[in-house]
C-alpha cells in the first residue's frame, strides 16, 4: 500500500544549525538520532532540510560493514530519490531490472520490476559498507552534525516529566534534545532502556551471508532460491530457508540465506554450515566456493512485522530494524527504515514548530505512529500470515511447484512481495492488494 509521506522535503530548505556544545561539553540540538544507518541517517538528512539542527550518532567509524543482502528494490530507489540522492550508474549505483526465481528443479523465472506510476522500473545494487556512507555524508551536506565512534549505553530521562531529554555515550559524554530517534538496529539499547520490548510472537528472521568473486558480479536481476537441497537438486534433502544472490557488479555477489522463525530450524541450526551445503550444490562455474570467499559470513537478525511498539513513546521515536519494520514477505528492511525516517522527520519539524512541549506538539508527535500504521500496518499483519505458511514445507512445496510456471500469478506475488502497487487508479492487482492491505488489522 503505497502512502505519500506528510511534508514534503522537496521545497525550498531553510538551512540548518549545527549541533551546539556547551562549556561543559554537552552537546545540545533539536534531534539527537541515535544511529547511522540507512534510518537514521534519512531521518537526520529530511530533519537538517527542514531546518533544524540534528545530531548524528554513530557507535563506530565510516566505511564499516553491514550484515545485509546490499540488494534494493524499486520501493528503496524512490526513498533515494526522494532524499537527493543520485542513483545513476554514473554515481556508481548497478541498476537492477527484477527478480529471477529458483524453484522446484525448474529453469528460472525472471520477473521484471513491474511499471508503475507511484515507483520507478529500477532496482540498485550497493554494498553496505559504501551505502552507509554515502547517506551518512548526504545527511552531513544538508546539516546534521556526525558524531562517530559514539556508543549511545542509556537515556537522560526528564525526572518532572519521565520523557527522554537526551542520551548519554560510553565515553561520558551528554547529546540532549527534547526528542531523539532510536535507529540503533534490532537490540536497540536505547529502546529497552525506555521500556520497549520486542514481542516475540511477532515474525523474525536470521539471516548469514558472505561475498564471493563470481563470473555471475554482472548479472541485472536479483536472484532468490526457494529451494535449499544438500546435495544434488531434487535428490538430495531440502534444507530450510531461502536463498538470495545479489550481483555487485564489481566481480563479485553477495550470496546468502535467510530462516524464519516459522521453521521448525529456527535457532537450533548452524546457519554457516546450512550455507555451505547449500552452495556446495549450486553449478561449480558459478563461482561460489570456499576458495572464492573475499570474506568470512557473517548474520544478523531480521526484526519483523512491528515486533516492538509504540514507535513513539515519551519523546521517543523508532526507525528502522529498532521498531521492527522488516518486511515478513520479502526481507526487506532498508526500504522501511528510509521511508519511516521521513514520517518521523515531518512528525518532528511539525511537533517543533507548534512549539516543544505543548500539548499540539505532542499530538504532532503522535502522528508519527499513526502515519505507519495506515502506511505498513495492515501490510506487517498479512506478512505474519505469508510466514507462516511458508514456514510448512508441504505448503512451500506446492506454492513453489504449481505457482511459478503461472506468469499472471507470479506478477502477481512479486508486487505482493515487495510491496509495489500504484495507489490511486492501479491495475486489478494493485487494487486487489491494496484492498487487502486496507482490510487487515494493523500489526
Amino acid at each position: 500500500m503505497s502512502h505519500a509521506p506528510r511534508g514534503e522535503a522537496t521545497q525550498a530548505e531553510p538551512e540548518a544549525a549545527p549541533a551546539e556544545s556547551t562549556t561543559d561539553g554537552t552537546v545540545e540540538a533539536d534531534v539527537v538520532v541515535v544511529g547511522a544507518g540507512p534510518g537514521g541517517s534519512a531521518t537526520a538528512a529530511h530533519l537538517a532540510r527542514y531546518g533544524l539542527n540534528v545530531a548524528l550518532l554513530e557507535k563506530t567509524r565510516f566505511p564499516r560493514e553491514k550484515v545485509c543482502g546490499d540488494g534494493l528494490t524499486p520501493r528503496a530507489t524512490r526513498q533515494l530519490v526522494r532524499l537527493g540522492i543520485d542513483t545513476s550508474v554514473a554515481a556508481g549505483w548497478k541498476h537492477i531490472n527484477g527478480l529471477r526465481v529458483y524453484g522446484y528443479n525448474q529453469r528460472p523465472f525472471e520477473l521484471p520490476w513491474p511499471e508503475l506510476r507511484d515507483f520507478p522500473n529500477y532496482g540498485l545494487v550497493r554494498a553496505r559498507a559504501d551505502f552507509d556512507d554515502l547517506l551518512a555524508r548526504h545527511a552531513v551536506k544538508h546539516g546534521a552534525e556526525l558524531f562517530q565512534e559514539t556508543n549511545v549505553t542509556e537515556p537522560i530521562l526528564d525526572p518532572r516529566t519521565d520523557r527522554i531529554v537526551g542520551v548519554k555515550s560510553k565515553d561520558g559524554r551528554e547529546f540532549r534534545a527534547p526528542m531523539v530517534v532510536a535507529a540503533d538496529g534490532n537490540s536497540s539499547r536505547l529502546a529497552i532502556a525506555m521500556g520497549l520490548n520486542k514481542n516475540d510472537k511477532r515474525p523474525m528472521g536470521v539471516a548469514v551471508r558472505s561475498y564471493f568473486t563470481s563470473p555471475r558480479s554482472d548479472e541485472d536481476y536479483l536472484e532468490s532460491f526457494l529451494e535449499l537441497w544438500d546435495g544434488k537438486p531434487g535428490q538430495s534433502n531440502l534444507l530450510p530457508g531461502y536463498g538470495w544472490m545479489f550481483p555487485m557488479g564489481d566481480g563479485t555477489a553477495n550470496v546468502g540465506l535467510g530462516v524464519l522463525n516459522t521453521s521448525k530450524a529456527f535457532g537450533k541450526s548452524d546457519y554457516r554450515q546450512m550455507m555451505r551445503a547449500w552452495l556446495a550444490n549450486t553449478p561449480e562455474e558459478w563461482g561460489f566456493r570456499e576458495e572464492n570467499m573475499t570474506g568470512p559470513i557473517r548474520g544478523a537478525a531480521l526484526p519483523m512485522g512491528f515486533n516492538r511498539k509504540p514507535h513513539y513513546h515519551r519523546g521517543l521515536l523508532l526507525v528502522g530494524d529498532s521498531g521492527g519494520m522488516v518486511s515478513p514477505f520479502n526481507g526487506e528492511g532498508i526500504a522501511y527504515a528510509i521511508e519511516a525516517g521521513e514520517y518521523a522527520a515531518a512528525a518532528i519539524a511539525d511537533a517543533h514548530n507548534r512549539g516543544v512541549g505543548t500539548k499540539q506538539a505532542e499530538l504532532a508527535l503522535q502522528a508519527y505512529p499513526a502515519e505507519l500504521r495506515a502506511a505498513f500496518g495492515g501490510y506487517q499483519r498479512l506478512g505474519h500470515i505469508f510466514v507462516r505458511l511458508i514456514g510448512n514445507p508441504t505448503i512451500m512445496k506446492i506454492c513453489t511447484k504449481y505457482g511459478l510456471p503461472r506468469t499472471t500469478l507470479m506478477k502477481f506475488v512479486m508486487k505482493l512481495l515487495a510491496n509495489l502497487t500504484d495507489a490511486h487508479e492501479g491495475d486489478v492487482m494493485d487494487r486487489i492488494i491494496n484492498a487487502l492491505s486496507r482490510m487487515a488489522p494493523s500489526a
